[in-house]
């Protein structure tokens, strides 16, 4: 998935919301005004970071080149992911789907039934 796409998706989700907080290099995507995505626009590659239960995070970087810990962030709960020939479209997906979730089940039960 290149940037665009990744950006597509991101807003497609239930009150997702995008934002420039640490300067015009970086996309940030929230959800509550919590962050579940952050993307840099000046990389030559594709990469973001998102969040990730802690023990899922170390088995994807132990599987794959393009998964690492995350860039600037937490390396226990972000992982970031490289967009690479080695990670399907689905699997990209997946991990934003993720990262979404667990930032919405850690929300108030009201924000929560308004977003699912």
């Amino acid at each position: 998935m290149n940037l665009e796409e990744i950006r597509n998706y991101c807003l497609n989700k239930r009150g997702a919301t995008e934002s420039t907080p640490f300067g015009d290099d970086t996309l940030v995507f929230k959800v509550a005004n919590k962050m579940f995505l952050l993307m840099g626009l000046t990389s030559s590659e594709t990469r973001f970071n998102v969040k990730c239960n802690p023990e899922i995070a170390i088995d994807l970087r132990e599987r794959f080149d393009s998964v690492i810990p995350g860039y600037h962030m937490n390396k226990k709960h972000w992982n970031t992911i490289i967009s690479s020939s080695e990670l399907s479209d689905e699997f990209i997906k997946e991990q934003i789907d993720n990262s979404y979730s667990l930032i919405v089940l850690s929300l108030p039960k009201k924000i929560q039934t308004d977003l699912l």
